[in-house]
């Protein structure tokens, strides 16, 4: 373990970037969140099957507009890292908080814009009576308050960054806790309080994710090596918010492409009817699971890559992805396999509706198609995008996921009548053709010549192991 060079004596130790060491807390903090989400469907299944399937669409808009917000954290946690593995920590405080700054910015006007234009969103998703009502209802709370979790996804992302999983995850743990009781409390009225339903899953939101964000502002300042001072949150440097956004905007671009292409199948599935929109909300509910270990693998290697890019060890940072993209392949058919031989019972904790069941049953079994296909996304884009090559992923996705699979999810779905099905096998293909892709653009190496840190001396050498 490295001591942080800085004569600030409360500033906790640099740890050392092992990726297990990395992984297996952004792995419990992702599985926190991914539980708040599932505390929700399973609390307002307790409501009716109709709150759940308002809830999931509006989150649906809800997440899309979090993801737009990631045009900054994305692509700041990239360059801090690269300046990190650089040994320019003072650049990397100003560029942190800055990054701060700027999505704060970002978030208000997004929230602004959820308030104004929600009614017309939800309008034109052929929802109608309790759905619409329900939707409304979560849309007007949880959209007004989205700057919250974008500042959230900032500090919790730096903190990652500087090496502190360990101290998110607790936050994460900590948020996590307060929602559910919060949930428990509003949902159905206890503590003296009255049963909200699916307003008080919207008010429970708002306050936990308040509280993080109050405790994560905290602990990102007390364990930088080189704190953020007043001036840095208001210098408005060109070339480190062109750096930024070189990485922020591509990788934004892309995640948006691909929730929009989700609301697209979404806009389908709603026209299939009550079964299929509520089997779809269970069956996501559960995959997210199958593809979580992926995903944190991707966060955890991007960590190491953008810090062994800027440290100039391209032999090193090539190594490090195609090894966790074994570990990420492998532990995703494991998990996606156990999931299929108990999909019933899953599926059966949220519904007792026979024909949900069938049918959410079914498309988890297809799901081993997509999750496979997925891995190699989850773990390479996140490696490619710390690498500084985040526009060649955003063009390969928007001429896979716009251009390919959307197409091929209406034609699977109306003209061969495979109704949700069919929406699985769309996404299933355009994970295969993206995942490919990557596979052969990290093998290329031309990512090494993308680095967004001119080196000033001789590179440090990185604390990675362990």
């Amino acid at each position: 373990m490295e001591v942080a060079a800085s004569s600030q004596g409360d500033v906790q130790a640099e740890p050392r970037l092992g990726l297990f060491r990395l992984t297996w807390p952004i792995f419990l903090e992702l599985l926190l969140f991914m539980l708040m989400g599932t505390s929700d469907t399973l609390m307002l299944s307790g409501v009716s099957d109709d709150a759940v399937s308002a809830v999931g669409v509006v989150n649906q808009y809800v997440f899309i507009c979090i993801l737009s917000t990631g045009v900054i954290g994305n692509g700041a946690a990239v360059v801090v890292a690269q300046y990190l593995g650089a040994r320019r920590k003072q650049e990397a405080a100003r560029i942190s908080a800055l990054a701060l700054t700027l999505n704060l910015g970002l978030g208000i006007t997004v929230s602004s814009g959820l308030l104004l234009l929600g009614d017309t969103l939800l309008g034109g998703m052929n929802l109608e009576g309790q759905v619409l009502a329900y939707a409304r209802t979560y849309l007007h709370l949880v959209g007004g308050f989205i700057f919250l979790q974008a500042l959230i996804n900032v500090f919790s992302g730096l903190l990652r960054t500087y090496g502190f999983t360990r101290q998110s995850m607790f936050v994460s743990l900590g948020m996590n806790v307060l929602h559910v009781v919060a949930n428990y409390a509003l949902i159905f009225g206890h503590f003296g309080l009255p049963a909200l339903g699916v307003k008080g899953a919207a008010i429970s939101t708002v306050l936990s994710r308040a509280a993080a964000l109050g405790v994560f502002a905290w602990m990102l300042y007390r364990v930088m090596p080189v704190r953020m001072v007043l001036r840095d949150y208001v210098t408005f440097s060109r070339e480190y918010i062109q750096k930024i956004l070189k990485v922020g905007i591509p990788s934004a671009v892309e995640q948006i492409t691909y929730q929009g292409c989700q609301t697209a199948f979404l806009y389908f599935i709603t026209s299939l009817g009550s079964v299929a929109l509520a089997s779809r909300q269970y069956a996501h509910s559960i995959s997210q699971y199958v593809f979580l270990c992926s995903l944190a693998i991707g966060m955890g290697t991007g960590i190491i890559v953008g810090r062994l890019v800027g440290a100039r060890r391209g032999e090193d940072a090539y190594r490090q992805a195609l090894e966790s993209l074994k570990w990420g392949l492998g532990i995703t058919v494991v998990v996606d396999v156990v999931v299929i031989l108990f999909r019933e019972r899953l599926v059966g904790l949220f519904t007792d509706n026979g024909d949900i069941i069938q049918v959410t049953a079914q498309v988890i079994v297809l799901g081993f198609l997509l999750e496979t296909g997925r891995s190699f996304n989850l773990v390479l884009v996140n490696a490619l995008r710390a690498a500084g090559d985040a526009p060649f992923t955003v063009y390969m996705g928007v001429l896979s996921m716009a251009c390919m699979s959307v197409p091929l999810g209406y034609f699977l779905v109306f003209r061969m009548n495979m109704g949700l099905p069919g929406v699985w096998l769309a996404v299933a293909t355009d994970e295969w053709l993206r995942g490919v892709t990557m596979w052969l653009r990290w093998r290329s190496r031309a990512w090494e010549r993308q680095s967004l840190v001119k080196p000033e001396a001789e590179p440090a050498a990185v604390a990675v192991g362990g």
